[in-house]
């Protein structure tokens, strides 16, 4: 060390002497609460300091802070049991009456110990932490009827004559708070309320790794936005627009917070998740902020929405787009679901109490109305069937020749009149459906904990056989005997149709495919629904049998007359060509064509 280096130590070591002789200490704050400690000991008062204390932010007024006591309020409704706190005037719980956890127990969306609300309210002197002060309210504890309703205000006043209060008003039914917060702050128009959320989403479902699959927060800006969600990952985003509402999302539950005319702004999302955790899925953390300027003038008007994720129930909300939280698959299969398979399923519930024979029900109904598309399939495999013994000569003629086989067998579809892609219009037909389906049954809240024979709740896989150790590639540590049933059932109908369809030349022989594909979604689909994959059973069983009853109204020696004529029609020039041949027509020239080409080309390179 030279002697420039060991003098600058000197001189820092001095300041820092200096600093600790004269300035002085800074005025400790007043303690502020008694806080409850745990339920098997009584209440006692203690001396804590603030968070935003603790943590070194600048809180002003905190000498005004005085030692009280927390003081709960409890309004029940026909739906929820809301318990308020004088502490931040905030909702410490809030319970679901009607529904339960997988394992019964009762279902908290706002839960104490597991949920921080925490406001900073800017004043003259500095923020304010609102979360950590106590309010006033007049508000006693209530139970409301149907139509009734309750309001709760709480006030606090601070320095220089301003106050904040915050007002809730509970309905007797549904699951709208609607929130207001004002205050007479003068000359704060230009600063925002940091409003910051943090909620632990407790396992509400059985399954804890699903859950950590799809929980997420959905922010509406001019379209809906969700956090990105992994099992085991955290993540985190920032919104570039003004949001206009906001939810945590639970499986099938919602906790939002819902703008009315001034949206939020700067608002950053954060989920964290512990994978060794056997009770929170994980931590959902909404930071956002809420213009003054509307707190003064009495604007800062939202709705919570505390409730479960039923479309029929946020589509009813007055926010834009909020039933969109409701997934029903992209953006084409979406109004299958809204406008087809959402409003017949709720029929049904009119009529059905048992969700099992209601699925049985909608697979009647979808296949009925399929009727007419699965008769001109199978009239197109019988067809197919009667060709069989010309197409398997056609490939014996040419059996190292795709393309020559593949012309050959045009020219005898044009030659009898026959569309092999006929056949797959009631397929084409059906597949949105089941899509549709794969989409809308995850997120129906409707099954959940709906039983069906040994299924116990038709809205999460039926364990059947619970394994001694986990399957990967999504199997899981169970056997789901409806996903069993469904891979089976889907075997049988790719044998049955296998009989009565000749098999076709090409690289990937269909046939054996059929076969495959079924054991593959039989492991991709064990851990999902039961309500699911019943329906796909249901649904291949009802076909086979809409197809063996085709049969015995199907004679094929008539099949086999129809084609014949079409053989001479055709042949003679009668018969007027449909334009699935006039394009075999056109695709036979061009084949033609490239064929003489090809060969010309082929001699002229042999002459030279």
């Amino acid at each position: 060390m030279d002697k420039n280096f060991i003098i600058g130590l000197v001189l820092i070591m001095l300041m820092l002497i200096g600093y600790q002789i004269l300035v002085p200490k800074p005025v400790e704050p007043t303690p502020v609460a008694q806080v409850k400690q745990n339920n098997s000991k009584a209440s006692v008062t203690s001396s804590t300091v603030p968070d935003s204390v603790r943590s070194g932010s600048r809180i002003a007024d905190s000498a005004a802070v005085t030692q009280e006591t927390p003081k709960d309020l409890t309004i029940e409704t026909q739906d929820t049991r809301i318990v308020f706190s004088n502490k931040g005037g905030i909702m410490k719980e809030v319970m679901l009456k009607k529904y339960k956890t997988f394992d019964h127990k009762p279902l908290y969306l706002i839960a104490e110990n597991h949920n921080r609300f925490r406001i900073d309210f800017p004043t003259q002197t500095g923020d304010v932490r609102l979360t950590d002060r106590f309010f006033t309210t007049d508000s006693k504890d209530q139970v409301l009827a149907e139509k009734d309703s309750a309001i709760v205000t709480y006030r606090i006043d601070l320095k220089n004559n301003q106050y904040v209060e915050q007002t809730y008003v509970v309905h007797g039914s549904g699951y709208v708070i609607d929130y207001g917060i004002k205050s007479n702050g003068i000359g704060l128009g230009d600063k925002s309320v940091q409003f910051d959320w943090n909620n632990d989403l407790l396992q509400l479902e059985n399954d804890m790794h699903k859950n950590r699959e799809v929980v997420t927060i959905n922010y509406f800006t001019d379209d809906l936005q969700s956090l990105p969600t992994s099992p085991t990952a955290n993540e985190e985003a920032k919104a570039a627009e003004p949001v206009k509402w906001f939810t945590i999302k639970h499986k099938y539950f919602l906790a939002g917070l819902i703008a009315q005319k001034h949206p939020f702004s700067d608002v950053a999302m954060r989920a964290d998740v512990n994978p060794n955790d056997s009770t929170i899925v994980k931590t959902m953390n909404v930071a956002a902020n809420i213009p003054m300027s509307a707190i003064q003038k009495g604007e800062a008007n939202y709705q919570f929405f505390l409730g479960p994720n039923d479309y029929h129930l946020v589509d009813k909300v007055q926010a834009e787009n909020f039933d969109q939280n409701v997934y029903l698959g992209y953006a084409f299969l979406k109004p299958i679901n809204k406008f087809f398979l959402v409003p017949l399923f709720n029929f049904l519930e009119k009529f059905v109490s048992n969700y099992g024979i209601l699925i049985i029900l909608l697979v009647l109904f979808v296949k009925t109305l399929l009727t007419p598309l699965t008769y001109k399939s199978y009239i197109s495999m019988a067809k197919m069937k009667l060709l069989a013994p010309e197409l398997e000569q056609i490939r014996q003629q040419n059996p190292d020749d795709m393309a020559k086989q593949q012309q050959d067998q045009m020219k005898l579809y044009q030659q009898v009149g026959v569309s092999p892609l006929s056949g797959c219009i009631p397929v084409l037909a059906t597949m949105p459906i089941l899509f549709s389906l794969f989409f809308l049954f995850p997120n129906l809240i409707e099954l959940r904990q709906q039983s069906f024979l040994w299924a116990s709740d038709l809205s999460t896989y039926d364990s059947f056989i619970k394994l001694p150790f986990t399957v990967p590639f999504g199997v899981g540590n169970h056997i789901s005997l409806f996903t069993v049933m469904m891979t089976a059932s889907s075997i049988g109908y790719a044998y049955y149709n296998n009989q009565i369809t000749p098999t076709q030349p090409g690289p990937v022989n269909m046939k054996v495919l059929g076969y495959i594909m079924p054991l593959m979604f039989m492991f991709v689909l064990n851990s999902f629904p039961a309500g699911l994959t019943f329906y796909y059973f249901v649904s291949n069983v009802v076909t086979i049998a809409q197809q063996l009853l085709i049969k015995k109204f199907v004679n094929e020696d008539k099949i086999r007359n129809i084609l014949e004529e079409n053989r001479k029609k055709n042949a003679n020039g009668e018969k007027k060509q449909t334009k699935f041949q006039k394009y075999l027509e056109k695709s036979l020239q061009a084949a033609e064509e490239a064929k003489k080409k090809q060969a010309e080309l082929e001699k002229r390179t042999k002459k030279k």
